[in-house]
C-alpha cells in the first residue's frame, strides 16, 4: 500500500471576520443551511434550478437549507461547482475585509457534517487564492459515499489518528506528519478506519 513520509503588523491590520451578509453563528457554528440560501437566493436560483446544475435531489438540499441535515463534504463540493463559489464560501460571509487575518482558537468556525467537523482557518481573507481547512473525523467517518472532484490541487497533512486517502483508485494511509499533495480534479474521497477521531489540516488550491 503506498504512502506517503514526511518527517509585525498594527493592530488594525489584524481582523477576527464576523459574519454581516448572512445570520450569525451561534457558540462558534456555523449555519451552513442558512448560507447555502443565502448563496442560492443571491443567484436568483431556485432550489430545484440548482438541484438540477448539482445532481442532487431538491429534497436533499431542503433538508440542508433547513439544518435538517449535516451534508458530507462530497455533497458541499457538488453544491460549491454547482454555484461557482468555493467551497469555503458556505463557512465565511461575502466580501472579505482583510489582507492580514488573526483566528485565535477561541474564535474559530467550525460546521458540523455528518461524522465530524470542518473548520475554515481563513475566513475573512481578502483575495483568497488557498483554502485552509481542519477537518476532524469521527471514527469511521469519511467524505461521503461519492468521489470529490474539483479544480486546482489539494493538499493534506495528517494531525492525528490514521486517514485513509483514494485517489484516482490508489490508496494512501496517512499517519501524524504524513502529507499528500494532489491534483483535485482526480476523484478522490478520505476516510477514518480507525476507531478513535482523526483531525488533518486540509489545503485546497483553487
Amino acid at each position: 500500500m503506498p504512502k506517503i513520509h514526511s518527517h509585525a503588523h498594527s493592530a488594525r491590520d489584524l481582523h477576527v471576520p464576523e459574519a454581516r451578509d448572512c445570520p450569525s453563528p451561534q457558540d462558534g457554528k456555523v449555519d451552513v443551511g442558512a448560507r447555502l440560501r443565502f448563496l442560492r437566493e443571491g443567484r436568483q436560483l431556485s432550489i430545484r434550478a440548482l438541484a438540477e446544475a448539482s445532481g442532487l435531489a431538491v429534497n436533499t438540499l431542503s433538508l440542508i437549507e433547513n439544518g435538517k441535515t449535516s451534508p458530507s463534504v462530497s455533497t458541499l463540493q457538488q453544491v460549491a461547482v454547482a454555484l461557482g463559489v468555493p467551497i469555503t464560501s458556505f463557512f465565511e460571509p461575502d466580501s472579505p475585509r482583510s489582507r492580514v487575518v488573526y483566528m485565535p482558537a477561541s474564535q474559530r468556525r467550525s460546521t458540523n457534517l455528518p461524522h465530524g467537523m470542518l473548520s475554515d482557518l481563513g475566513a475573512g481573507l481578502a483575495q483568497r487564492t488557498i483554502e485552509p481547512l481542519l477537518i476532524t473525523l469521527d471514527p469511521g467517518a469519511g467524505s461521503g459515499s461519492h468521489a470529490i472532484v474539483h479544480p486546482g490541487q489539494e493538499f493534506v497533512f495528517c494531525l492525528e489518528g490514521r486517514i485513509q486517502y483514494t485517489v484516482d483508485g490508489a490508496i494512501y494511509v496517512l499517519e501524524p506528519g504524513d502529507s499528500l499533495i494532489f491534483e483535485s480534479t482526480l476523484p478522490h474521497g478520505w476516510e477514518n478506519l480507525e476507531a478513535s477521531p482523526a483531525r488533518a489540516l486540509l489545503v485546497l488550491c483553487p
